[in-house]
């Protein structure tokens, strides 16, 4: 059992993760030597994790605000309206550290308090989504850290009953120590009933509400904020273990007691539990909050002052309520099965103490527990320019060989046997399934739909940070115009290695860069987010990976468009110009075995453009297939709306640029539509026109693909090809 009374050497201080001058500063804050639960409340609120020292910064350069902001970053959750009195509240967080070191609970639990943080807010959560790196297929761990992240996120979502309609799943060496959970939650309120964490009122009761306090998680938040070596299975027991159906009746109970009129403030108790929670509760309010931990309800007997502080148990929240409501708002967790317990009360202090049996365990200035926390201007140096890789630089193969070749990588296959382990149709409202540009969640009573996107290309943030950056933002921007909803906000998770080393710190400058530049231009702005840092192992950092996840909003959820090819004798178009870049190209992997040279550029006007010109036509009924082109480039996208519609397709060759990089160079702001000859002329020529380029260059028909004079492919071969890899590789014995 932890004293509060023990000695604080310089080696417990460095086991909660605090450096010498970090340390040095708590003692010139408090102007004495801290106690031990005093010392796990600083580790807590000063981790990168929660303070963010290294990436604020750069993260106050991003841009937050627009005509449809309600609540930027800052909060549980971004608030963006959509019109009719209704607002899309949405976040993505990550949980890679506890999901490399206990796969199912890291999963499960990450999914868990992207939930929290949206109905934390009054929204009702309407879909998940999640962006999933690991490391390369062969490798000892990768097939039971897959099994169990998929199982951990089907298990939690399709328990809590909320539909998962897509996200990412790549493979790459550099996961091979670090593999990436960041799980996505979107939600839907009126902008009238929006609830907020900040405290306001002296003398107010603090109440906690849902699950009891255990010893699960303590010190993971720290954990989080910290590189992996050798011993990474001793960090097993901070990892959290979720309970969906908890959580389900946390949100119905939530939800009712909004209603009551009791809720005076209301936050998620994620990382650091109780103390940021409570921290932050009160520091927002400029208010001081005192807390007793005798009424704390706990699972386990003999739990000490900081254990209940650090403790990361799930399914738990903290409100200040009203004191008038009190026994209604009690009420309703009692009918729920919840715990209710009056924990604390706010004060004019300004001071966070904390008692236990009747002894003041912790006795801390708030604002300064947040404010001054350190911050970081880490030295960073910007990543050199790599060459242009020209379509001579890599060996030439027959296309129809590279195809099928290319949509039967780990990479590039189809995720079907990810997505089929998650309910995606929960809820009735999913109008379209995973497997395509962008989902789309009907809003329930209206007429409207959502579209939901998360994307990045890590190998190009590694080449060039700031085209990279650029690239995540218009990827997503681009597979929300595709199904035909306008893109009007973002939520990022910004994943990269140890901040301390001027290379990788640079990799973070140039994306943040990048992202903010392609918002600007594209008005994306970034609502919410989460940065996780020290993803390394033995010192060997994973890829940049600064995932985005893009909302979109569309008037008529019928008018939504498909990937899949619909009736034969349609032209295929091409949006778009078309240099053939097979920098960084999956294509160069493939088939030259590197990973190498500049990233395709990404023309920030262009990408407005298109994306509108696109979205024009889906809203006027022109169009109804459409795709983005992004990995593998042309190729592999006809081939995807070939297998998705059953339906065979020529595509000319482009005469002017080799077959190989015209076929498989992935130039940026492209799209691929098919529409009936007369539209497709109509549309090219008003494309044109408006100094876009477009062109036919295909036409739909048959049961085989042929690209250029290159052999055909039956489709249901290539179909057969496309759904195999995964199945059968998850099927091998672990």
């Amino acid at each position: 059992m932890l004293r509060n009374d023990v000695p604080i050497t310089p080696e417990l201080v460095k086991s909660h993760g605090l450096k010498p001058d970090e340390y040095q500063r708590i003692l010139d804050l408090i102007g004495r030597e801290p106690t031990l639960t005093e010392l796990g409340i600083f580790s807590a609120m000063w981790n990168e994790h929660c303070s963010y020292k290294s990436s604020k910064k750069w993260l106050k350069t991003m841009p937050v605000s627009g005509p449809r902001v309600i609540q930027g970053p800052g909060e549980n959750a971004g608030v963006v309206d959509i019109g009719d009195g209704q607002a899309v509240i949405f976040k993505m967080e990550s949980h890679n550290h506890p999901s490399y070191i206990e796969p199912y609970q890291g999963a499960t639990t990450g999914v868990g308090g992207i939930l929290r943080d949206v109905f934390t807010m009054g929204a009702r959560p309407v879909a998940c989504m999640n962006a999933l790196r690991f490391g390369e297929p062969d490798h000892p761990k990768t097939k039971h850290i897959v099994s169990g992240v998929v199982a951990g996120i089907g298990g939690y979502g399709n328990s809590f009953g909320v539909p998962t309609v897509g996200g990412e799943v790549n493979f790459h060496p550099r996961y091979n120590g670090n593999c990436l959970v960041n799980a996505m939650a979107v939600g839907l309120a009126d902008t009238d009933k929006i609830f907020y964490s900040k405290a306001e009122g002296v003398g107010l009761p603090v109440v906690y509400l849902g699950s009891k306090t255990g010893r699960d998680g303590v010190g993971g938040a720290t954990m989080a904020s910290a590189e992996f070596d050798d011993k990474i299975e001793e960090k097993r027991p901070t990892v959290q273990v979720g309970d969906p159906f908890s959580e389900k009746l946390l949100l119905e109970a939530t939800l009712e007691l909004m209603k009551t009129g009791a809720v005076v403030a209301i936050q998620d108790m994620g990382a650091a539990g109780l103390t940021c929670s409570a921290v932050e509760m009160g520091a927002k309010g400029d208010l001081g909050l005192e807390l007793n931990l005798d009424a704390v309800p706990c699972r386990e007997p003999g739990m000490t002052a900081y254990e209940m502080m650090l403790s990361e148990s799930q399914e738990r929240m903290l409100m200040v309520l009203h004191p008038d409501k009190r026994a209604a708002a009690e009420a309703v967790f009692r009918k729920w099965g919840l715990d209710f317990a009056v924990v604390g009360y706010t004060t004019d202090t300004l001071r966070f103490v904390v008692k236990h049996h009747g002894e003041v365990m912790a006795d801390l200035p708030i604002k300064e527990l947040g404010d001054q926390a350190p911050e970081y201007d880490r030295p960073w140096v910007a990543a050199a320019k790599r060459p242009v890789i020209g379509a001579g630089d890599v060996p030439a193969v027959d296309i129809a060989d590279a195809l099928e070749k290319i949509i039967a990588t780990p990479d590039m296959c189809s995720r079907r046997w990810v997505w089929e382990q998650y309910d995606h149709l929960i809820q009735g409202n999913t109008a379209q399934r995973p497997g395509g540009d962008a989902a789309v969640v009907r809003v329930e009573g209206t007429r409207k739909g959502l579209g939901i996107s998360c994307d990045v290309t890590p190998r190009y943030c590694e080449a060039d940070p700031f085209e990279g950056g650029k690239q995540a933002i218009a990827e997503a921007y681009r597979n929300l115009s595709a199904v035909g909803a306008l893109p009007i906000a973002v939520t990022d998770n910004l994943n990269f290695g140890n901040p301390e080393k001027p290379e990788i710190m640079g990799q973070f400058v140039g994306c943040v860069q990048g992202i903010s530049q392609a918002c600007i231009a594209l008005d994306f702005p970034i609502v919410s987010g989460n940065v996780s840092l020290y993803n390394e192992t033995n010192g060997q950092a994973i890829l940049p990976t600064p995932a985005i996840g893009g909302v979109g909003l569309m008037a008529d959820v019928e008018q939504m468009a498909t990937i899949a090819l619909k009736p034969a004798d349609e032209a295929i178009v091409l949006i778009g110009a078309t240099e053939g870049w097979l920098g960084q190209s999956i294509y160069q992997r493939e088939f030259a075995g590197r990973e190498e040279g500049a990233p395709p550029p990404v023309d920030l006007a262009s990408e407005r453009r298109h994306g509108e010109f696109v979205r024009g036509l889906i809203e006027q009924g022109r169009i109804a297939t459409v795709h983005d082109l992004s990995d593998g480039g042309l190729a592999v996208a006809v081939a995807e709306m070939a297998i998705a519609g059953k339906r065979g397709a020529r595509v000319e060759a482009s005469g002017q640029i080799a077959d190989h990089a015209y076929f498989f160079g992935e130039d940026q702001g492209r799209y691929l539509i098919a529409a009936p000859r007369a539209v497709a002329e109509a549309v090219v020529a008003e494309a044109v026109a408006g100094g876009i380029p477009a062109a036919i260059i295909g036409s739909v028909g048959g049961s085989e693909l042929q690209l250029g004079a290159s052999r055909a492919i039956l489709v249901s071969k290539l179909h057969h090809q496309h759904e195999a890899w995964f199945p059968a590789y998850m099927s091998q014995e672990l």
